[in-house]
């Protein structure tokens, strides 16, 4: 008989843990080896365990999914990371993916479904959520110049934070320009980072000069 297929779990949600944990079992070639509620949990089982997989939420106390994904990826080259998650904004999708995840998939799936896509990963097989493989493929054809201007998913609003980032504005400054509070200011600001799938305020001022979106003279 092969090697059965070893399993961590790692979800801050005790509910979810055993529920996932239960119908694995009953998989005769899966073999759950531990459990984590926490990123840091998750990176000390694989250091000691060198899992096939761990299924990663996303949103977890301290350590989130994708920082815990980028470490084990570290750990263990040959441990796939397969995100499990509520979550299908950009936010979340490009920088799990980047981390090193090799499928990404909502909670919303049925579980014959999820010991299909547990079985695809441990052949190196991608599998993601069509809500999440929509949102990749229209990035893709974004950076081939195949689709509008990812700036023009910016809403109003969000083009006028953009325009008082290039130009220098701290978000109390903006703030106070716009008439909002910092706290929207900084809710429009991670849209922005999130839209523009940017890292940074650097890189957005960047990207706004470069898109022509401001230029040197035209008023602030």
């Amino acid at each position: 008989m092969p090697n059965p297929i070893t399993i961590i779990i790692a979800d801050d949600h005790e509910v979810v843990r055993n529920g996932v944990r239960s119908y694995l079992e009953t998989v005769p070639d899966f073999q759950v080896v531990g459990e984590a509620s926490s990123g840091e949990e998750a990176i000390a089982l694989v250091s000691e365990l060198i899992p096939d997989i761990v299924l990663m939420d996303l949103i977890m106390p301290g350590l989130d999914g994708v920082e815990t994904t980028r470490r084990i990826k570290k750990i263990s080259p040959r441990t796939q990371v397969v995100v499990l998650t509520s979550y299908h904004e950009d936010v979340h999708i490009f920088p799990a993916l980047k981390a090193g995840a090799i499928s990404y998939i909502l909670k919303d799936m049925k579980m014959e479904k999820l010991v299909d896509v547990l079985h695809r990963a441990v052949d190196n097989e991608v599998t993601l959520h069509p809500l999440v493989a929509a949102r990749v493929l229209q990035n893709i054809r974004g950076e081939l110049g195949e689709d509008q201007p990812l700036f023009t998913e910016l809403t109003e609003r969000e083009l006028d934070v953009l325009k008082l980032i290039a130009n220098g504005y701290t978000n109390t400054q903006i703030a106070g320009e716009l008439v909002i509070s910092e706290n929207t200011v900084k809710g429009h600001v991670s849209n922005i980072l999130s839209k523009l799938h940017l890292a940074d305020r650097t890189q957005v001022a960047v990207y706004a000069w470069q898109q022509g979106i401001v230029r040197r003279g035209q008023p602030e």
